[in-house]
């Protein structure tokens, strides 16, 4: 994924049980289908080169049953740990908070949630009947990427859906090349996680 062209677009299905997404690049050529497994104690996510699931491409695993404080750790179709997304427990309890590490546990990138405002909204509305179907077209967290010296590198922003569906990642020209591999697959993990907390 180190030859991805950006925006990154992430579009969840709402046809299926599992909680599913399909990833395409700026030209609209999809190059993953990601799975999170149902009913799995410990996170267990495959990524597949697409929605066939002929070809596995990536996994992505928890190292604990909660995931308060929780890593997850990438590997790529060979078995190889390449890095891992940790969530940074109480800081995370308000405004979303990772980090995301290579595979010699150095930390590449910070990730954190631009507005904790939007959030609080986005869940209030959610819980009102017939009012919760707008809330993918009204609120839009987005979560900004920063290198060790705080330049931002790439965004992650949801975009206007029914449903809550779509998300994009930009990315500045201070990503580099040889890490958008881990940037993307941390995104990946992290969605799957603000999704599910709201």
């Amino acid at each position: 994924m180190s030859n991805i062209q950006f925006p990154v677009h992430f579009q969840f299905n709402i046809a299926t049980f599992s909680n599913d997404f399909t990833a395409s690049d700026a030209n609209g050529n999809s190059f993953a289908y990601v799975r999170q497994k149902m009913f799995k104690f410990i996170e267990d996510i495959e990524i597949f080169e697409n929605e066939s699931r002929s070809n596995l491409i990536y996994k992505i695993k928890a190292d604990r049953w909660l995931d308060f404080s929780a890593a997850y750790s990438f590997y790529n179709s060979s078995g190889q740990e390449i890095g891992k997304i940790v969530r940074k427990g109480w800081r995370s309890m308000w405004r979303a908070s990772y980090e995301i590490i290579d595979e010699n546990k150095q930390i590449l990138y910070h990730i954190n949630e631009e507005s904790v405002f939007t959030r609080i909204l986005d869940n209030m509305l959610s819980e009102i009947p017939i009012l919760n179907l707008l809330t993918g077209y009204l609120f839009h967290p987005s979560y900004l990427i920063t290198d060790e010296n705080g330049e931002v590198v790439a965004k992650l922003k949801k975009l206007s859906s029914f449903f809550g569906r779509k998300f994009d990642i930009e990315a500045t020209e201070k990503l580099k090349d040889a890490h958008k591999e881990k940037v993307v697959l941390g995104m990946m993990m992290m969605i799957l996680l603000e999704r599910r907390r709201g």
